[in-house]
């Protein structure tokens, strides 16, 4: 392999449903990766064998990695939440040869990124009234629910990650409710995720479904029943014209879940320098988001009004984990 420049590192944003690759210079900056790549995560038994794959396809040294992973690091150690991937630090050092591997929560990363977004990277529910140095909210619905924060600390935003998204769902409403008491006798335990993500979205069409808000169409009952993955479809019949009446009931009553714990999110850091709204599904869902998410985000008593001054953003830069792994890697090599 031919020699590059020493602070090229590698980049990954590692999902429950994709893995996504990038190479970055310090040269070429976050904005023009030298290569990038997609994998379908369940397609390799590890990170490993899909950063091989990667690496195989291009020539480029690297002087090291940067990985966000969707699951709690400790130590170094990550076990993908859904996903059969445990990732360690030094085993992938060992794995890749690079001298320098570096494994932290992808909400981490994707806050990072949020902090080199530009305005054309946004869409703005709300613009608010951001205050100064205030603490930033993230919350990022994809395959499973992220949730992060930023604070400042006189000089500079310092990212910190959460499981926020795996705490007792509260239920808003009648409805809610009785479909937390179905889902407990599901699941047992109920978090956000199961109602507010990628996997969440089809248990709240089951219940729906079941409760008898809305008939399934014939032909949706059809594919669903081959589907790998059910959530797209649910989105695309909500969101068409004229829209599926059972989907876009599961696709409003999902958008008043993501705002109330959004709403949550930004009581509890005080996000008063704004609430940012990543991950896939979000900027696929931009209409929905507009009719809905507001009312449920400051539907907080008296603290209505608070939360009317926080800015909202739903962020549609997709490569915004990459980005924010990126700038890790490069401050590391004092390029950052």
């Amino acid at each position: 392999m031919p020699e590059t420049a020493p602070a090229t590192v590698l980049a990954g944003d590692i999902g429950g449903t994709k893995t996504d690759l990038a190479v970055f210079s310090p040269e070429r900056g976050l904005r023009a990766p030298l290569a990038e790549g997609t994998f379908h995560s369940a397609d390799y038994p590890s990170l490993e064998a899909v950063v091989h794959e990667f690496l195989d396809t291009i020539q480029v040294a690297l002087g090291g990695a940067t990985f966000g992973v969707a699951g709690p690091v400790v130590a170094g150690r990550a076990q993908v939440t859904n996903l059969p991937w445990m990732i360690d630090e030094a085993h992938l050092s060992a794995a890749l040869r690079l001298p320098r591997v570096r494994v932290v929560n992808d909400l981490d990363a994707i806050a990072l990124g949020i902090l080199l977004l530009e305005p054309a990277d946004l869409e703005t529910l709300s613009p608010g009234a951001p205050a100064s140095g205030g603490a930033i909210a993230v919350i990022a619905p994809g395959t499973g629910l992220g949730e992060a924060f930023l604070i400042w600390d006189g000089q500079r935003y310092q990212a910190h990650p959460s499981e926020g998204g795996h705490v007792d769902f509260a239920p808003t409403n009648v409805r809610e409710i009785e479909m937390l008491r179905a889902l407990q006798r599901r699941f047992g335990h109920v978090s956000y995720e199961r109602v507010c993500s990628g996997l969440g979205l089809p248990n709240i069409y089951a219940y729906l479904k079941e409760a008898g808000v809305a008939e399934e169409p014939a032909w949706l009952a059809r594919q669903l029943e081959t589907a790998p993955d059910p959530t797209p479809m649910i989105i695309k019949a909500a969101l068409d014209d004229p829209p599926c009446a059972l989907c876009a009931e599961t696709l409003g009553m999902f958008v008043s879940i993501l705002g109330a714990e959004a709403g949550n999110l930004a009581l509890k850091t005080l996000a008063t320098g704004g609430v940012y709204v990543a991950g896939g599904i979000p900027r696929r869902i931009l209409p929905a988001l507009k009719r809905g998410f507001l009312e449920a985000f400051r539907r907080k008593g008296r603290f209505a009004t608070l939360l009317d001054r926080v800015p909202v953003h739903v962020v549609l830069n997709s490569k915004v984990g990459l980005m924010g792994a990126a700038s890790l890697g490069l401050a590391a090599r004092g390029d950052g």
